[in-house]
């Protein structure tokens, strides 16, 4: 029906379109509020909206040859539709990647979906990932599509996705091969078009020997694979980084810095980044709020002392002395609050929790 008569007045789709896009959305909110059905139909696009990438979010930058070659096979597997497998360290910007590819493919103008499996509760995890219908289980009083059916047309990106469950496991498997989900309470199997980018920085490899995950599942993603190099690895690039973000989170904060003093740039030249790119931020950061004068000092950047692995046998050595002394001076600077830990740390618990036990440091202080 393309009008509707309305006593002596005919609204067509010119009259309404004449009223403006905000008096619509007014009318359309106001609606969806007595119309849960309504509402409920609202909710792909919100969540598209929601999810799709923003020009303001910030560019994969470098120009070391680890960063080219990084960039080059991005290009090359934008233009495919498999699936992508993303591995590294954490903190190296495998998100980012993900995002990039999306926005280089053909799916550009659809959703990105970006779910963390390890962070969402175990008893959710099914319903966040493929819907629920309602009555489907106890407050399931309206129908429920999942963050896979949000992603139609578009990428879905699976953050750590070697903490995700067996069982589930199982249901992306099939997913995978036929493109189809059930909800929970479902009856009907849904026809779901969205490419699979998945990200972790456990060896899956060592996963499936130990029973942890899928073997099927492991080849099934494993198509097309992506290694993120370590800021470590990337040369200059730390130097250019950090001066971009010192710029922008002074900006931002309505600093008036002139940048990061030569005693500063030293030390982040000298320091291993052990939490590479994320770190780099969070050091920034802190930087630009610390800082007195028009530059930034080195005391500003909160690096830990004898950063630079001086005293260590080997640079994984030093690595592992800077990662767990940061832990440490985080969960100190939090009253030892897990939650707050890794928020600052830009980890999820159960990597907190790896890592803890991988440093041997108890998370109440009592050391």
């Amino acid at each position: 029906m393309k009008s509707l008569d309305i006593g002596d007045v005919c609204l067509t789709s010119e009259t309404l379109a004449a009223l403006g896009a905000d008096a619509l959305a007014l009318l359309l909110l106001e609606q969806a509020r007595r119309d849960p059905d309504l509402a409920e139909r609202l909710r792909p696009v919100a969540e598209r909206g929601a999810a799709r990438p923003q020009p303001g979010d910030v560019p994969m930058v470098g120009e070391s040859p680890a960063m080219r070659r990084l960039l080059e096979t991005i290009a090359k597997i934008a233009g495919t539709d498999a699936p992508v497998l993303i591995t590294g360290e954490s903190g190296t910007g495998k998100e980012l990647a993900a995002i990039s590819i999306h926005r280089r493919s053909a799916r550009a103008s659809g959703p990105f979906v970006p779910i963390n499996c390890a962070a969402l509760p175990k008893s959710l995890i099914a319903s966040e990932l493929f819907g629920h219908e309602k009555g489907a289980f106890t407050g399931a009083d309206q129908r429920r599509i999942g963050r896979i059916q949000a992603g139609d047309r578009g990428t879905l990106f699976l953050d750590e996705i070697g903490d995700l469950p067996l069982d589930l496991q199982a249901h992306l498997l099939r997913f995978l091969q036929e493109s189809t989900i059930d909800r929970l309470g479902g009856v009907h199997p849904i026809k779901v078009d969205v490419r699979v980018i998945a990200a972790t920085n456990v060896p899956l490899r060592k996963a499936v020997a130990e029973g942890r995950f899928r073997e099927d599942l492991f080849f099934r993603l494993n198509v097309l694979t992506i290694e993120m190099p370590p800021l470590r690895e990337r040369g200059d690039d730390v130097e250019h980084l950090a001066r971009t973000f010192c710029a922008r989170f002074a900006r931002e904060g309505g600093r008036p810095l002139l940048g990061l003093a030569p005693e500063a740039m030293a030390a982040v030249r000298r320091h291993p980044w052990p939490g590479n790119v994320r770190e780099l931020i969070a050091a920034m950061r802190r930087a630009v709020v610390m800082a007195d004068g028009p530059w930034v000092m080195a005391d500003d950047l909160g690096l830990p002392e004898g950063g630079d692995g001086a005293g260590a046998t080997s640079l994984e050595a030093a690595r592992r002395d800077v990662e767990a002394n940061l832990i440490r001076q985080a969960l100190s600077a939090h009253r030892h609050n897990v939650k707050r830990t890794a928020e600052h740390l830009g980890v999820s618990r159960v990597t907190l929790y790896r890592l803890l036990d991988k440093h041997g440091i108890d998370p109440r202080g009592n050391e």
